[in-house]
């Protein structure tokens, strides 16, 4: 094993120096905040609204709840779910390719790890901010109205680590942003029909409830919808712990795909 591959293939280098990227990210953002917040919030709150108050006159309650209260509390692990991933892809991609930010950034004292570090984060912080957008819809139109909804905080960031990380292992496979269009395709769109946001996972048939069972966004909204309920979700260690998992191997595999074409 030569010594570029070596590189390439080392463990993750996690320090500090991120913090300056992940501000800069920031700063660009909030000139851009209100257009970016409102993009976030109005897809899935259409979703909400056409849906809650459409079919749920129909549906009834759904899970213990009334249906726009059950497609709300997905809704906002959807949003967070979107978030990271278009900014791991879509904006990173830009960062790294087109406006070639990175390779400014890199010339400083700063590695591409901390780059790549500081994209993940900042993905997952863009997360927050629409999961705080969707919850605050939520408490307007009444529900959500108990003190573990905030707690609902620290799952959209967990999302936002998953979902960042693999935007960013497609952003370091990408010859363009057309290639994009596979992910949400083949990956977010069964992910989001799948996963309970839309209906109860119980009502699938038996080996689709099981393929369910092991995808990050049923784990996390099996940890959000509780909490927007005020109840503690069953189970919370394991499915904070798989989202962890997720996150962690997917940020390996996006820093090794990154070193490898940035670095030969």
């Amino acid at each position: 094993m030569n010594a570029t591959t070596r590189k390439i293939l080392a463990a993750p280098s996690l320090s500090a120096r991120f913090v300056p990227v992940w501000r800069r990210n920031l700063l660009v953002w909030r000139k851009l905040a209100f257009a970016s917040l409102l993009g976030n919030i109005a897809d899935p709150l259409l979703y909400m609204l056409a849906l809650g108050y459409g079919l749920g006159t129909f549906i009834g309650n759904v899970g213990g709840m009334p249906y726009i209260a059950f497609i709300g509390t997905g809704m906002v692990c959807q949003s967070a779910m979107f978030t990271a991933s278009f900014e791991g892809m879509y904006s990173a991609f830009s960062r790294m390719h087109v406006q070639r930010t990175w390779e400014g950034i890199i010339n400083a004292p700063i590695a591409l790890d901390d780059v790549v570090l500081a994209e993940w984060i900042w993905a997952a912080s863009k997360a927050v901010l629409s999961t705080a957008a969707i919850l605050l819809v939520i408490i307007v139109l009444g529900y959500g109205h108990t003190w573990l909804a905030p707690w609902v905080l620290p799952v959209g960031f967990l999302v936002g680590l998953v979902f960042g990380a693999l935007g960013l292992v497609m952003n370091a496979l990408a010859p363009g942003y057309d290639f994009f269009t596979f992910f949400f395709t083949l990956v977010l769109t069964p992910m989001l029909l799948l996963s309970g946001v839309y209906f109860p996972v119980e009502q699938m048939p038996p080996w689709l409830a099981r393929i369910a069972d092991v995808l990050p966004l049923k784990h996390a909204i099996d940890l959000a919808r509780p909490l927007l309920t005020g109840t503690v979700p069953r189970d919370a260690a394991l499915h904070v712990a798989v989202l962890i998992a997720y996150a962690c191997a997917a940020y390996h595999v996006a820093l090794v795909l990154t070193r490898r074409r940035l670095l030969k």
